[in-house]
């Protein structure tokens, strides 16, 4: 035993000395974490010559450990007051201070000189020391628990070693003497121990010392309402163990016999008593409501709750997601113990879409599928309805009927409604709180604004859902215009054969032409019922190698619209890849738009077709009536945007762009008013085609 003990504190001893001598020699000094390994130092050393002493007063120790534990403290302190308040000067005018600084001297007096000690001991029958120590360690635990959370996340790198070296140091002492005051005897077992979990502290110490240049140029910090509220319950702990330690001390001396049976079971029953409060819903409530009424000015960090609702929102999927988080979010906020959402429906109408423990009876619900004028009523006052506020004062509410709610056994508490740009978009019914608790107007306040907050979220959903059925529309009326324009191309072919039928019907060449387009418009109705079968108008899969040359010639042998239409070509072939039956499409309504656009008997339209190294080029020109540079760039290729009136579709010169840019080609239209237009379109050639995929696959 003997030899553990000199072995463990000898090694914290060194550890100390090393850690020491590194604070020392660095550049920069700090002297408060200097002064507490110093103090750390004399403490362990202190313990090897009492090692070297016999018989072993341990206990004589503990004035070195007293010292030890206030250098601690005071390094925590300047720690935390330059987080808070940006320099050290607080530290000294808080009353905290004054009054650790107070308990620490009287601890270090009483523990120096025995005839004090020895006073309190036949005065109160009990070691007043061990019960000082549990309260070093949990004030300890506090201090650092404050500073780590007071601490911005940026900088919590910097202390991180130091909270843990710390946290664990404390922690250790609080299992030693909270266990050595309820036996009334030093835990040996323990307390041999701490030397070498001292001394295995010391690198992360060592690691803290050349991160503690911290940021003190920022505003002056607020305590987070979470740092008091778990501060407080740590400190409640500690008090609370204390006290029980003491009764269970006090059972063990009233009876001999049964003393440690007792103590046992008395420390379970107190343990238990601990674990009660801190699982029950009611009076986590209660805490919570007393908190905010004596520690802060308001009542809600509303920072904090508006982005903890947001962070939750965008985790949502689904609508029905979104229900369950407005109820509960809700009654999270007031404590409630249940509640039911209702929406709106198309026809304006409130239906129950959702609920959470909500305890209503099957005549309340019934008046809820009725509710008259309570919507009407929800959306003039903008007000969060309170049944309490209706007991106490019902003149507020004289402008409807809530009695059907009315009676002493009604669950109902609170009904919130939910605006969005004004408008109600539901409401949501809340049951009575966990802990019986009045409104005041940041309650009412924090509603509404979280009501609001909720509402848009709803109101997102619904655009999102009428979105989505908005683009199955557009699908659907995108299919039937391109269906109609190709329908309107064929009719019009039919209509010029039907007007030049009296004219020439005697004429054999005639009766070929017509023969061939109406073959030609076969082809294209089958295509379209092709189409119509895929779902598609773009079916770009049906790419052929096709000769322009022939596919000009026949569109000018088979359109007969007025001006006639002049094709000029010295080519005698010029391959493509591109579907034949589109891409005659396209160029026949560009045809027919130029033969449109031409309004004088001089008027003509002209269809060239040439190439180049890279691309088959095919000009369509009319001098026609032109565009300005504004119509091009804004309206020429809009969908649906047409100058011809209920005549056109306004989607030919869309589609045609459409079409050749996927085809990796170009379209260019060059036109100004009076002077006519010219349509240029690039297409790939098919041998550049094939060399681009050949060298793709050598890649």
């Amino acid at each position: 035993m003997q030899s553990y003990i000199y072995y463990s504190y000898l090694s914290a001893t060194i550890a100390y000395l090393l850690l020491l001598l590194y604070a020392c020699f660095r550049k920069n000094w700090h002297l408060p974490f200097i002064v507490a390994v110093l103090c750390s130092l004399i403490w362990s050393s202190s313990v090897i010559t009492a090692t070297k002493n016999s018989p072993f007063f341990f206990a004589d120790t503990l004035p070195y450990e007293t010292l030890r534990n206030a250098a601690w403290f005071f390094q925590l302190g300047i720690l935390l007051s330059k987080q808070r308040y940006n320099g050290y000067k607080q530290l000294f005018r808080s009353n905290t201070s004054v009054v650790a600084s107070l308990f620490l001297l009287l601890v270090f007096v009483i523990e120096l000189f025995p005839s004090y000690l020895t006073l309190i001991r036949k005065s109160l029958n009990v070691d007043p020391r061990f019960a000082s120590h549990v309260v070093f360690a949990v004030f300890g635990l506090i201090l650092v628990e404050q500073l780590y959370r007071s601490t911005p996340l940026k900088q919590r790198w910097n202390l991180k070693f130091l909270c843990i070296s710390l946290g664990s140091l404390f922690t250790v002492d609080l299992l030693v003497y909270s266990k050595s005051l309820l036996f009334s005897s030093l835990d040996f077992a323990l307390w041999q121990s701490r030397g070498v979990i001292n001394a295995l502290m010391t690198p992360f110490l060592a690691v803290t010392l050349s991160r503690l240049k911290l940021n003190s140029h920022s505003a002056e910090l607020t305590t987070p309402r979470k740092t008091i509220f778990y501060t407080t319950i740590l400190f409640g702990c500690g008090i609370y163990l204390i006290l029980m330690s003491f009764a269970g001390f006090y059972i063990k001396r009233a009876n001999t016999d049964w003393g440690e049976v007792a103590q046992t079971l008395f420390i379970f029953l107190a343990i238990l008593l601990l674990v009660i409060p801190f699982t029950s819903g009611k009076i986590r409530a209660i805490s919570k409501v007393y908190f905010s009424k004596h520690f802060f000015q308001y009542s809600y960090d509303y920072r904090e709750e508006w982005l903890k609702i947001s962070k939750s929102l965008a985790k949502l999927e689904s609508l029905e997601e979104l229900k369950v988080f407005i109820i509960t979010t809700l009654t999270d906020l007031v404590e409630s113990a249940g509640g039911g959402l209702w929406l709106k429906n198309e026809q304006g109408h409130f239906f129950l879409a959702a609920e959470q423990n909500l305890k209503l009876t099957p005549q309340e619900i019934e008046y809820l599928h009725n509710i008259g004028d309570l919507p009407q009523y929800l959306a003039n006052k903008q007000w969060v309805i309170d049944f309490f506020e209706l007991a106490h004062a019902p003149e507020v509410y004289d402008d409807i009927d809530l009695s059907p709610w009315c009676y002493e056994d009604s669950q109902v508490w609170l009904i919130v409604p939910l605006f969005h740009l004004n408008k109600l978009e539901a409401f949501v019914v809340l049951t009575q709180a966990r802990a019986p608790r009045k409104l005041d107007w940041e309650d009412h306040d924090l509603l509404k604004t979280v009501g609001m907050q909720l509402a848009n979220a709803l109101a997102l959903n619904r655009t999102s859902e009428e979105l989505a059925n908005n683009r199955q529309f557009e699908t659907y009326h995108r299919l039937s215009a391109y269906l109609v324009h190709d329908l309107k191309n064929l009719v019009a072919q039919i209509s010029l054969i039907v007007r030049n039928a009296e004219k020439h019907k005697h004429n054999p060449d005639f009766f070929d032409d017509t023969i061939d387009t109406l073959n030609n418009v076969v082809k294209k109705m089958h295509h379209i019922v092709e189409q119509l079968k895929q779902g598609e108008t773009n079916n770009t899969n049906a790419n052929t190698f096709i000769n322009l040359v022939e596919l000009v010639k026949n569109i000018a042998q088979q359109h007969l619209g007025t001006p006639p239409l002049q094709m000029s070509t010295t080519l005698s072939d010029c391959f493509v890849t591109a579907d034949k039956i589109k891409l005659t499409n396209i160029l026949t309504n560009l045809v027919q738009n130029a033969q449109d656009a031409v309004a004088t008997s001089e008027g003509w339209v002209k269809l060239e077709l040439t190439k180049n190294q890279d691309y088959a080029v095919i000009k369509i020109i009319d001098n026609g009536i032109g565009m300005d540079q504004q119509f091009i760039a804004e309206r020429l290729f809009k969908p649906f945007d047409t100058t011809k009136g209920n005549a056109g579709m306004g989607i030919g010169a869309y589609e045609a762009r459409d079409y050749i840019l996927k085809q990796s080609g170009n379209i260019q239209v060059d036109s100004h008013p009076g002077q006519g237009t010219a349509f240029t379109i690039q297409i790939p050639l098919a041998q550049r085609i094939s060399a681009k995929q050949g060298n793709n696959d050598q890649l």
